[in-house]
């Protein structure tokens, strides 16, 4: 069965941004304007982006078979949810993210080919979609800007040791992570974090009322989308797949306990109470994996070099050593990666899924010994070469890397709900809904 479209693309998409339009008759009848619902900061959010993403949350939920809430609570969640993507993009703003046509273009186009189809098959099959190709593109856009925002702010600052990499390998959850692996959708009550006993106690009480009507049978999914303060409510809170050691104790055991379909009991975290619903399991045994052997030149954007000028640097870099010159000792030059400039930009043998997409897709397209045009990730302007491929199992090196990304990836998950919640705190929003 054959998934539409816009279905596909809306875990990558986010809201269309439109425009107020005034409408008139011939008697010089004139309707309502657009309304703001919501001051955020320096910017608004309309009443059509939200009538615009409550229809397209309404159609995914409907897709789903399951029952929609009262209008005012899914509006009120929707509302929610653009609010924190308008300040992220305030934030991408104010520092300067800027999304070029070029890198727009790359990525619709590789969208349309996950989706088995040429540029021009996608475009059409955004109109049979309901969806303008100029629509899709501010689509991007945003979720391309709020992605650098999030790496810039969040992922930049996680450090994982050799010693944690080192205590994870040893334990049992690390045993178990290269066998199973967990789809899982949670709901979230939060709790503000001066929160008084009596606060707890209310939250408490709610987490487990909903515990007990889960027990008797309500839907999950509708629960979290009218109840759940998580950043993934509107989509029932439907977290993907997820592996037991990504998971904060005592969530890890839980889980690994569970079988699909099944709820944990609600758990205090950091943020508030959250109850897990195990939607799916897999695992299993030695993998194969493919690595690359690759090196690179990183240039970044600073306050004293502009993103134009280090385009223009990283490029006559590629041509220089088009021209000859040594790779290697360019890198340790001009590259600003710190962990791989001192070593001529050797990256070593690399899990293709440790990389960022941007650099992933480029390495993939690029032939053993061949070298890349300079092109951007959110760390800046690259150059990359591949020096060779191969295909490993389960080494101790893969196994410490795939440590590593796991470790990160939860550090990850639990600072940015900690950012989230810190600008949406620090934000000036007034609600006119």
């Amino acid at each position: 069965m054959k998934t539409k479209l816009s279905d596909c693309m809306r875990p990558l998409l986010g809201a269309l941004l439109l425009g107020t339009t005034l409408l008139g008759t011939a008697h010089a009848e004139v309707r309502p304007l657009d309304r703001v619902v919501a001051i955020v900061d320096n910017d608004v959010v309309m009443q059509s982006q939200l009538n615009h993403r409550l229809q397209e949350v309404q159609q995914t939920i409907a897709k789903r078979g399951a029952a929609l809430p009262p209008e005012h609570v899914l509006s009120q969640q929707v509302l929610e949810r653009l609010i924190i993507e308008n300040i992220q993009l305030q934030i991408g703003d104010r520092s300067g993210i800027r999304i070029t046509d070029e890198e727009l273009n790359q990525a619709l186009a590789t969208i349309a080919q996950r989706n088995g189809m040429s540029l021009e098959q996608f475009r059409a099959a955004l109109a049979r979609d309901g969806l303008s190709f100029a629509d899709a593109r501010e689509q991007v856009r945003r979720e391309m800007v709020i992605s650098r925002v999030r790496q810039r702010r969040v992922a930049e600052r996680i450090q994982v040791t050799e010693q944690e990499v080192q205590n994870f390998l040893a334990s049992d959850l690390g045993r178990m992570q290269l066998s199973e692996e967990f789809r899982l959708a949670n709901i979230l009550i939060p709790v503000p974090e001066s929160a008084s006993p009596e606060n707890l106690q209310a939250a408490a009480r709610q987490a487990d009322e909903l515990y007990q009507q889960l027990r008797q049978g309500a839907d999950f999914a509708q629960l979290a989308i009218a109840r759940s303060a998580s950043e993934t409510a509107l989509e029932g809170g439907d977290m993907g797949w997820r592996k037991a050691a990504q998971l904060p104790p005592p969530f890890d055991a839980m889980v690994g306990a569970l079988q699909p379909g099944e709820v944990t009991e609600p758990m205090r975290t950091p943020g508030g109470f959250i109850i897990l619903k195990l939607l799916d399991k897999r695992g299993g045994g030695t993998q194969v994996r493919d690595e690359v052997h690759v090196r690179h030149i990183l240039i970044k954007p600073s306050e004293i070099r502009s993103e134009a000028e280090a385009q223009r640097l990283a490029e006559r870099l590629y041509e220089r050593i088009q021209s000859g010159e040594d790779f290697g000792e360019l890198a340790k030059s001009f590259s600003e990666d710190p962990g791989s400039a001192l070593n001529g930009g050797d990256l070593n043998w690399i899990d293709p899924n440790a990389l960022v997409p941007e650099f992933r897709e480029v390495m993939s397209r690029t032939a053993s010994g061949e070298l890349s045009r300079p092109f951007k990730s959110p760390y800046g302007w690259h150059v990359l070469q591949v020096l060779g491929r191969r295909a490993t199992d389960s080494s101790a090196q893969f196994r410490e890397q795939q440590a590593l990304n796991i470790l990160r990836n939860r550090k990850y998950d639990e600072e940015l709900q900690a950012w989230l919640r810190q600008i949406r705190d620090e934000a000036y929003v007034e609600i006119k809904l």
